[in-house]
């Protein structure tokens, strides 16, 4: 049964940080989980008008052979050009924001986590009722990001360069995950703040 009002905790961090592992675990405990990452792309499928506002904008060459809005070309294009990178958000964000509230409504149970990585970026944190960050040194986070991308170093410096500086993201924050040790590590914190969610989600 969907709650009216409810118990909002944002999950953000910086890329590579280990934000999808902590909202799997999450996840297993029975938490709603919301990821704005995945609204994106759910927002732009076929036949979407966000979609046919990117394409009119930028063209054809946008899309993949399936007539999907092709990411990696997209972000390439916008990343290092901020007015394209704004009007592109213009066609997104409000359909994120306006499918984020759907969701948000129709949900159930005693708290939700919305996964959104540029919480901070965006100003978002007032919204929320806590502010959970996944830290991790930039050592790291630049380790993971050529791991999993195949970036060398010059590109995974530039895309953490785009973010906010984690120390921007540690004082938006109510609660922090140091995502450094081994997963049972990380569970036994996610089980903590679960707990500490519920009694605050009860209070509320």
């Amino acid at each position: 049964m969907a709650r009216e009002n409810p118990f909002l905790v944002a999950l953000t961090g910086g890329i590579a940080s280990g934000k999808t592992a902590v909202a799997t675990e999450f996840e297993k405990l029975g938490v709603t989980v919301i990821d704005t990452d995945q609204l994106a792309r759910d927002v732009v499928e076929p036949g979407s008008p966000a979609l046919s506002a990117i394409v009119e904008t930028f063209g054809t060459e946008m899309l993949d052979s399936g007539g999907r809005l092709d990411r990696r070309r997209m972000r390439d294009r916008v990343f290092a050009n901020p007015d394209e990178r704004r009007q592109l958000e213009s066609f997104t964000h409000p359909a994120i924001r306006q499918e984020l509230a759907r969701r948000t409504a129709a949900a159930s149970g005693p708290y939700q986590i919305h996964v959104i990585p540029l919480l901070v970026e965006g100003g978002r944190a007032p919204a929320y009722n806590r502010v959970l960050v996944v830290d991790c040194p930039e050592e790291i986070q630049l380790q993971r990001l050529m791991r999993r991308d195949g970036s060398d170093m010059t590109q995974a410096r530039q895309i953490l360069a785009a973010q906010t500086t984690r120390a921007a993201r540690l004082s938006a924050a109510d609660d922090v995950i140091e995502n450094i040790g081994p997963l049972d590590t990380l569970r036994q914190r996610i089980a903590e703040l679960h707990a500490q969610y519920l009694v605050l989600a009860d209070g509320k």
